[in-house]
Formats: structure tokens, C-alpha cells, sequence
């Protein structure tokens, strides 16, 4: 495993634990070159999904986009990024039971929609504004109507 601060191959695990979906290894790892800790996740390789984009092209599932997207909706935000990592596992989790092979965005992209409305009502306005692409302001208030109706 290369060091994500200074590239070398030369590193050695500290701890090893189930992460908290049972579904992958956690690693806590120590660079011999530099010294800095980072973490790990080994996870079963399983056959491939694909996800159906909304033009109809197919690309592999890649959590990695999931992951991007919840960090520009959670950015500033007070949310850690095990936090984000824990929804991109259960995100991934629900579309491999759900889904052989094949798993439109709109699913993904509502997942994340419930997850972010639970947790960080900030974020979940950012993540929806760009997600139902929303034209003007009067889609944009629509969509926090809802939250605003439910506060005490």
C-alpha cells in the first residue's frame, strides 16, 4: 500500500477491525518513511454493478462519486469523514441488495437525499439544489418548505 503523503511502498498496520457494517476489514496503517497514519478498507470484490445514467449510458459503480458528492454537499459542514464514508457504505449496501446488475442514478441519488435529510439539513439542500437541478427560487423554497413546516 503507497503512503497518500509521501508515495513510498513501505508502511506496516497498526489495527485491524470489521468496520461498522460488518461488510469490510478496516486498517489503521503507520508510513515507515514519513511516520503519518492513514486508514485503509479492504472490502469483497463482488460482480460489478453498473449504474444506468439518466441518457441511458452505463458506467461502473463507483463509490468514489458518491463519496465526492457528499463531501461538496457536507463541505464546512460539521460531519466527519467516517460519517460520509459509513453512508457511501450503507448507499452501496442498499444497491447491491436491490440490484443484480444494473442500478439507475435516481435510486443512488435518492439514497443520498435521505440519508443528507436526516443528517445535515444544509447539506441536504446543497446535494438536492444541484441533484433536481433546480431553475429559480421558487423550486428551491418549494423544497424547504417541508423542513421549515416540521421544526418545533
Amino acid at each position: 500500500m503507497r503512503c497518500p503523503f509521501c508515495k513510498q511502498d513501505n508502511d506496516r498496520v497498526i489495527d485491524s477491525r470489521a468496520s461498522n457494517d460488518g461488510f469490510a476489514i478496516r486498517r489503521r496503517r503507520e508510513c515507515l518513511e514519513c511516520s503519518r497514519r492513514y486508514t485503509t478498507y479492504e472490502r469483497l470484490e463482488e460482480s460489478p454493478l453498473r449504474v444506468v445514467k439518466k441518457d441511458g449510458r452505463r458506467e461502473p459503480f463507483d463509490r468514489a462519486k458518491i463519496l465526492a458528492g457528499l463531501r461538496r454537499a457536507c463541505e464546512k459542514r460539521p460531519l466527519s469523514e467516517e460519517k460520509l464514508e459509513e453512508i457511501v457504505a450503507r448507499i452501496e449496501r442498499s444497491c447491491s441488495e436491490k440490484f443484480d446488475r444494473e442500478v439507475p442514478t435516481s435510486f443512488i441519488g435518492d439514497l443520498v437525499m435521505q440519508e443528507l435529510r436526516t443528517l445535515d439539513q444544509v447539506a441536504y439542500v446543497r446535494f438536492a439544489s444541484v441533484y433536481r437541478e433546480f431553475k429559480d427560487v421558487t423550486q428551491f423554497l418549494q423544497e424547504l418548505r417541508p423542513m421549515l413546516e416540521r421544526r418545533p
